[in-house]
């Protein structure tokens, strides 16, 4: 077994941790302050129209780190074409800088899994009109699934209703938690919902596009994650369909293709946020680290408390399991499909928030109050990774199929015997 990386990689990781240390890094301070010009400005939602994304932009293009999420050969399309190994290997770092970082790579979600969808599903005229301001970063998206008066996490309860009206489908109903909507320069919406309730419950949902400024479309509200609300990657919303009208060449796919198309953008999506995921307990573990050697309690160093030591070794134990598993997952999804990768797919779905909130709660604990104040990333990033426990599907969900899936398997193997 080869466990290092490929030259094409090694040369990759070599920039991405130079442009960090060069660019990223020292533009979080300058970010902060350009998000609370923003504020008193009253146009606190669109953080890419502040100048430092737009130079970080402009350096990730220099560098070559733009478009890297786009697995496979895509001639045209700038950055395009590594393995989900070879990029899985960035998104850790990228997730050091979760908030700047992959923004700045045009790799930052939802509009990564939105410009999958569109390459996979999306026609031409789609493509022309969406995908490729999309892939120039000239324009942000929103994925529309889950809803208030539903449970979500079985995507086929969706109910917003999708009727065929001559050549236009008319859409009615609400969603919430619609990551990137509040943000003004988010101009597309691929929305789910349901064009034939009485067809197989896995063919009764569809996918389709609506542009913001469709009428009867509202952002009805911005909502708060534990008290934050991540303006930095466009906020949450809540959103209001009323009789919204849209062409029925707006279709993505076909009829009664959207729960496969959800399964299609979910999966790759879930390997991007475990691999920033794990970016981001490295950084808690350096933070751990630096000030368990800068601090004095009881006339010693932390670092020299047995507690203390505890804590950063099991940080470090549990994340270099966590790593291999999603590295594992991402050469299986290149060399078996997503399909075949489905059950390791999941299990890093379960393991990857649960692990990583750990560390980071012992990051917290480990600065005193001041790791949860705003002084330090600390709880905002605990804030976000809590979030990934219901983010594309909740925990329980994941080790529901994934056990039923083992005693299957288990099942085969003793009747093969």
């Amino acid at each position: 077994m080869d466990f290092g990386f490929d030259a094409r990689t090694e040369e990759l990781r070599a920039t991405m941790l130079a442009f960090m240390d060069e660019v990223v890094y020292p533009a979080e301070a300058v970010f902060e302050g350009q998000l609370a010009a923003l504020e008193q400005s009253g146009d606190r939602w669109a953080w890419d129209s502040t100048p430092v994304i737009q130079e970080l932009r402009a350096a990730a293009r220099e560098r070559g780190l733009w478009n890297l999420f786009l697995p496979g050969e895509h001639p045209g399309v700038e950055g395009a074409g590594l393995t989900n190994l070879q990029y899985a290997a960035l998104a850790e770092i990228s997730g050091r800088s979760g908030h700047l970082a992959p923004a700045a790579m045009n790799c930052a979600a939802p509009d990564t899994g939105n410009m999958e969808v569109l390459h996979l599903f999306g026609t031409d005229a789609q493509k022309k009109q969406w995908l490729e301001p999309l892939l120039d970063g000239e324009i942000r998206s929103a994925f529309a699934m889950t809803e208030p008066d539903v449970a979500s996490s079985d995507a086929t309860n969706i109910e917003l209703s999708i009727v065929r009206d001559g050549d236009e489908y008319v859409l009615n109903g609400r969603k919430w938690w619609i990551t990137g909507a509040m943000n003004p320069n988010c101009a597309i919406f691929i929305v789910m919902g349901k064009t034939d309730p009485t067809a197989d419950r896995h063919r009764q949902q569809s996918m389709i596009l609506v542009p913001r400024d469709t009428p009867g479309l509202e952002v009805v509200r911005g909502m708060h994650v534990m008290g934050y609300d991540d303006r930095e990657h466009g906020g949450h919303a809540e959103l209001s369909f009323t009789d919204v009208r849209v062409p029925v060449a707006n279709l993505i796919g076909e009829e009664g293709g959207g729960f496969g198309v959800a399964q299609a953008r979910l999966g790759p999506g879930r390997i991007h946020h475990c691999m920033r995921s794990i970016g981001i307990a490295e950084r808690a573990i350096e933070m751990m680290c630096e000030r368990a050697e800068s601090r004095v309690a009881f006339g010693r160093p932390l670092a020299e408390q047995g507690v203390i030591r505890g804590w950063i070794a099991e940080s470090r134990v549990k994340l270099e399991q966590l790593r291999l598993l999603v590295l594992k997952t991402a050469w299986l999804m290149d060399t078996v499909g997503n399909k075949g990768a489905h059950t390791e797919i999941q299990a890093i779905k379960i393991a990857t928030p649960e692990t990583v909130q750990w560390i980071l709660d012992k990051a917290i604990q480990l600065h005193g109050a001041g790791g949860l104040s705003q002084d330090l990333p600390l709880a905002n990033m605990y804030a976000g990774i809590r979030t990934l426990r219901f983010a594309d599907g909740p925990d329980e969900v994941h080790k529901n199929a994934l056990a039923k899936a083992e005693v299957r398997r288990q099942a085969a193997r003793r009747e093969a015997r």
